[in-house]
């Protein structure tokens, strides 16, 4: 059933870009036959369909691009601030922030799992599940450290400060998928959770954590009602993050490439840095340098994506060769 939704999906992107297309090229056509304001109209609606055409165009062909597995499924994102105290906490919910505005840009729901408040300002970590097709596979790009350079509103002095936040990305599998958890390995803590809730979500012990004690793995959940609730979400989490580790294990070069990205969000690590001086963002794996900050901070991060992606393309059928 999870193959037949895809191919479902395939054809119906592929019927919709089609029908668009054959619209465009009547619209020029009569167009060709008109004059004056008519031909103006006629050929700016033309425009706006050769536009949103051409996006859907790359979007299809990055999706064609995302065959491993695992590429397909919606995504768990988790966000930790590194280094850089005050800011980088701030710098970490800003990162929630451009991933839920990208969520929302694509179609996709993104919801909070898991959130620790720092106690100045911004975030210390968070889990978001972004839910839709193609999740995972877009936003494997983005795992690594990501630097901020900007005048720190946290300093009197009005400095230049400069913080760390790293991000990591795990496909969020069904139950088709089998990960073998045994329960003897898995330690269940519960207590209250945090934030604004509900009804006896601050005055009974709702939150969830579940360590898994063979890997050191250690998930979250307190946005639910229940403790029942939570666990079932954590259990979720934790199945995410298990096969992602088998996956990693069974391609050793990915799982280097992942452990060298991630890190601990040190300063030395990055894959990308934001800067509000002269309003630049640059990703450091492909030297791909945008100027549109505040764009990418409203979740415009397709042009980073896409680049990542063909620039794999490219290594891959150069082995190939």
């Amino acid at each position: 059933m999870r193959e037949k939704g895809a191919l479902e999906r395939s054809v119906k992107s592929w019927e919709e870009l089609s029908g668009a297309t054959e619209d465009g090229l009547a619209l020029l056509e009569l167009a060709g036959e008109s004059e004056g304001a008519e031909k103006e109209s006629l050929l700016k609606e033309a425009r706006g369909i050769v536009g949103t055409s051409e996006e859907r165009c790359n979007s299809l062909e990055t999706q064609r691009l995302l065959g491993q597995e695992g590429d397909d499924s919606s995504a768990i994102l988790e966000i930790n601030s590194g280094a850089g105290g005050t800011d980088a906490s701030d710098w970490a919910e800003m990162l929630k922030r451009m991933y839920v505005r990208w969520a929302e840009r694509n179609g996709f729901k993104a919801k909070v799992v898991d959130e620790q408040a720092h106690d100045e300002a911004g975030i210390k970590s968070c889990t978001l599940s972004i839910d839709g097709p193609f999740a995972y596979g877009y936003l494997k790009a983005e795992i690594g450290v990501h630097r901020l350079v900007r005048i720190s509103p946290f300093d009197a002095n009005s400095r230049r400060h400069t913080a760390f936040a790293s991000v990591g990305a795990y496909p969020d599998i069904d139950d088709s998928i089998e990960v073998d958890i045994n329960p003897s390995d898995l330690r269940v803590d519960t207590f209250r959770a945090s934030g604004a809730g509900g009804q006896h979500v601050n005055t009974t012990d709702s939150a969830v954590r579940l360590t898994h004690e063979p890997t050191g793995v250690v998930v979250t959940s307190q946005d639910q009602k229940s403790q029942l609730q939570n666990k079932e979400k954590a259990f979720r989490v934790l199945r995410a993050r298990l096969y992602q580790v088998h996956i990693d294990e069974q391609q050793s070069e990915l799982a280097e490439s992942r452990r060298d990205q991630v890190g601990t969000g040190g300063r030395s690590e990055k894959i990308r840095t934001y800067n509000y001086k002269d309003s630049r963002v640059t990703d450091h794996r492909i030297g791909l340098t945008i100027k549109q900050l505040q764009n990418t901070l409203e979740g415009d991060l397709d042009p980073y994506i896409l680049a990542m992606q063909a620039e794999v393309e490219a290594k891959r059928l150069a082995q190939e060769e």
